[in-house]
Formats: C-alpha cells, sequence, structure tokens
C-alpha cells in the first residue's frame, strides 16, 4: 500500500499519514462526480448558496483546531489565527457574486427569435492545492466552481494533507449531496494518469512552475481547461513622495508574513535614490523585530519554513548574492538555523543586481534584496526584468502616476500603497511564467464555466 506521509517542520516528526487512492477508488471517485454533477447542475443559485454558507460556517467553527494544525503542518504562528477572515471574505463574495456572474446574457431583440446566452458548468472541476496558504488557495476555486454547478475533486497537498479532510468534513455538515466535493489522496504519477484520462474537464493547479508544465504536458490532447498560477518574483517601487513609514511596515509584512512562501510575497524592492538611505534604514530596523522559533509559542513572529530544503535554497541564494558583492545587514541568531534545517532567520540585502539569483529567481522565502534606482524608466526596466509576472506594488502619494506606471509593468495585478492581498472583487491573475487563467470575480466565474448560446426560432 502507497502513502503520503506529512513531514512537519516542527520537529521533523511524521505528523499525518495517508493512504493513496487505489485505480478503483480513482475510478468510482469520478463515477460519483460525473453522476453528482447532473443533478447538482439543476439546483438552483439560490440552493447552492445555502449549502456553500453552511459549509462555511462549518468550516470557521472549526478554527481553533484548524490553527495548530497549519502550525504543525507548514510552520505558521497561531499567534495569526489561520486564515479564517479571508476564507470568510472570499466565500461570503463569491456566493454573493454567483448570481450576477452567471446570469443569462441577452443581445438586442430580434422579431422572431429567443436569443440568450447561458453560463453552463464545465462539468468535473479538479483542484490542486498548495500547502503556503492552504485553505484560501482551495477556497478560490472550490467556492465558485460549486455555486456554477460543478462537481468538485480536491487533491491537496502532501504537506498540507489534513486540510482536504477538513473541507470533506464541513461540506459533510452542511449536508452536500453525496459526490459533489470529494477530498482525494494521490501521489503524482496517479493525478498525471488522472488528468490524462479525458475524465476531468477543468484543472485548477496553484504551485511551481515545473508543476505547471507537468500539468500540461498530462493533460496534452484531452481540450480540458487549466486554471495555473505558478508562483512570481513580485517587485515593490518606492517612489519619492511615498510615505515612508507605511511603505516600510508593510513591505516588511509583505516579504517575510508566512516565512516569505506567499507567491504574491515582496522579493524585491527598487527604491528612489531620494529616499533610499531612509528607507533601507527603517526596513532594516522593522525587520530586525521578528521573533523566530517554533509556531506553536505565542511569542513566535516567523516559524519554520515548511521544509528544510527550502531554507537550504534561500541559504545558496544569500551565500551567492554575497560572493558576488551583496551586503546582508540583519545576522540574526536564530536556533536551528543551520544546513538541513527549516529554521532560518530573516534577511535584507543591498548591493544586489540582476546577475543574482535573489533578484531574479523566485525565493518564496524570509529574504528580500533592495536596489536604488534613478529614476521611473529605470524601476519599471528593473520591475520587468523577470520571467514571471503576478502582483507589483507601487509606493506614492499620486494616484494617476501609479496607475500610468502600473500600465506599463507586466504583472496581473497592480497595487498601490498596499501589496499581498487578494481583492475577491477583481481577478487573481498572471502573466509569463506565472500561469494563466484567473480566480476570483466575474472572470473567476467566467473560467469555471462555458458559454452556451440558444438561438431559438419561434413557431412560423
Amino acid at each position: 500500500m502507497e502513502t503520503v506521509k506529512l513531514t512537519s517542520p516542527i520537529d521533523g516528526s511524521v505528523y499525518a499519514e495517508r493512504a493513496t487512492a487505489t485505480d478503483a477508488e480513482i475510478d468510482a471517485t469520478v463515477a460519483r462526480a460525473r453522476a453528482a454533477q447532473a443533478e447538482w447542475a439543476g439546483t438552483s443559485i439560490e440552493e447552492r448558496a445555502t449549502y456553500l454558507l453552511a459549509f462555511l460556517e462549518a468550516l470557521l467553527a472549526m478554527n481553533d483546531d484548524i490553527v495548530p494544525e497549519i502550525a504543525w503542518q507548514m510552520g505558521r504562528p497561531v499567534r495569526y489565527g489561520g486564515e479564517k477572515g479571508g476564507v470568510e471574505e472570499r466565500t461570503r463574495y463569491m456566493v454573493a457574486l454567483a448570481e450576477k456572474a452567471l446570469a443569462p446574457f441577452i443581445p438586442e431583440d430580434r422579431p422572431g427569435f429567443r436569443r440568450y446566452l447561458k453560463r453552463a458548468p464545465l462539468g468535473v472541476v479538479m483542484t490542486i492545492a498548495p500547502w503556503n496558504y492552504p485553505y484560501l488557495t482551495t477556497v478560490n476555486s472550490v467556492v465558485p466552481a460549486l455555486m456554477a454547478g460543478n462537481a468538485m475533486i480536491l487533491k491537496h497537498a502532501a504537506q498540507t494533507l489534513l486540510v482536504g479532510e477538513r473541507f470533506q468534513a464541513a461540506f459533510d455538515k452542511a449536508g452536500l449531496p453525496k459526490g459533489v466535493f470529494q477530498n482525494i489522496v494521490l501521489g503524482h504519477a496517479q493525478t498525471e494518469k488522472l488528468l490524462g484520462s479525458g475524465k476531468i474537464d477543468h484543472c485548477n493547479f496553484t504551485g511551481s512552475v515545473a508543476g505547471g508544465r507537468a500539468i500540461e504536458k498530462a493533460a496534452a490532447g484531452t481540450f480540458m481547461t487549466l486554471g495555473l498560477e505558478l508562483g512570481g518574483k513580485d517587485p515593490a517601487y518606492v517612489l519619492p513622495d511615498a510615505k515612508l513609514d507605511h511603505a516600510i511596515a508593510n513591505l516588511v509584512d509583505g516579504a517575510f508574513y508566512n516565512s516569505g512562501q506567499c507567491c504574491c510575497g515582496i522579493e524585491r524592492v527598487y527604491v528612489h535614490e531620494k529616499v533610499y538611505d531612509d528607507f533601507v534604514e527603517g526596513f532594516i530596523a522593522e525587520t530586525r523585530n521578528y521573533v523566530v522559533g517554533n509556531p506553536l509559542d505565542q511569542a513566535t513572529t516567523m516559524g519554520p519554513m515548511a521544509q528544510a530544503r527550502f531554507a537550504d535554497f534561500i541559504r545558496e541564494q544569500k551565500a551567492e548574492a554575497l560572493r558576488k558583492g551583496a551586503v546582508a545587514h540583519i545576522g540574526m541568531t536564530v536556533e536551528g538555523d543551520r544546513e538541513g534545517s527549516p529554521y532560518l532567520a530573516p534577511e535584507v540585502l543591498t548591493g544586489v543586481n540582476h546577475q543574482m539569483s535573489v533578484m531574479r529567481e523566485e525565493s518564496f522565502g524570509p529574504i528580500v534584496g533592495i536596489m536604488k534606482v534613478r529614476d521611473d524608466e529605470e524601476a519599471i526596466q528593473l520591475m520587468n526584468d523577470s520571467p514571471y509576472g503576478l502582483t507589483a506594488s507601487v509606493w506614492t502619494t499620486d494616484t494617476d502616476h501609479a496607475a500610468t506606471l502600473g500600465d506599463r509593468i507586466e504583472t496581473g495585478t497592480v497595487f498601490m500603497n498596499r501589496c499581498d492581498y487578494v481583492d475577491p472583487g477583481l481577478v487573481w491573475t498572471g502573466v509569463k511564467d506565472t500561469g494563466k487563467g484567473g480566480a476570483m470575480g466575474l472572470v473567476g466565474y467566467d473560467n469555471l464555466t462555458r458559454p452556451k448560446s440558444y438561438h431559438l426560432r419561434e413557431a412560423i
């Protein structure tokens, strides 16, 4: 029997272990989803909303148990209270939006004909969810997919195995019809085989570029649709008129919250030469306030990274940057911070350039490089010098100028005076190696449905 083991970054123990599904179980899961979806698609939006809001209440009621579970699974400190705020915001918004998003479009009247366009469900949707924000990223696709009339199969990351079980328990508590939502445990080869079977109509994946390419390859020839959010190297640009205290506090948090393990985390900062020195001084001072340690301790503000190999990659990026002339400013002593350990101190580098991995390759950890720039032109050139394009933030008091700069930045989202946030009223999307598709908002519903035309000629 093959199993998936969840090794806790807190102490290296096996926190959970689950058997992977057999071929027969996979076939049965898909068959149940297909059968349940046909009936689910016939329910009203109002009825679906009742189930989804009941699911939300059931999930929120588990939060006291979920918070330490997250710490044990991927290392986020318990002091932050899990992800309930964002889960509730996104779920309620997408449920409320469904009636508008799924309403038929009726073109101009044509005598003798009844014409309209409906948003039809895709069928069976599979979400392959990541470990870094295990509840939020899952909600992004699960809630609108179900509201649109699809059946859902969830395969969660091995690092956060228990999250899928929490979703299943919450949907069961809500009384969702059997087969409409199913959690499943699969290995990589099993996942690829299922995607290539032609039995899945849409797959939503959040993860690495390599993972996204593997999914595209597995799905080739099936004509299934894909939503791929594959990470980023998100930049910030601080202009001379920025409110520095606000910018510093938010950019430090954007860089180091969740140990930097965020697709839209701040990984590189470009600061206008007029405010560079003051910004760097403040950024360093703010970073030194972090307390790295056991995430079960309420005093801890930064826990271990999810796996030791992720921390070792950050150590390698830092070492390469220092060899090439960068300067490290934090030098914090952290118990257990050594090669092969997931515990890692945050680091701020200056003297960096785009010949260094830390400014080009996704770090996904608690390290950030800060560069001085002369003007907007240099800042935009550097911001766009990346294979990724998820979000970018501009820090200024001039909204019109920020919007004009945003038009030139190759990114899915442009922020002004904030970062690291998913607005459910817009769309979460990216360009270049960040992937394709989009979650949240009206576009999120478009990507989880298909247009279906009705051209009805009245009786002659």
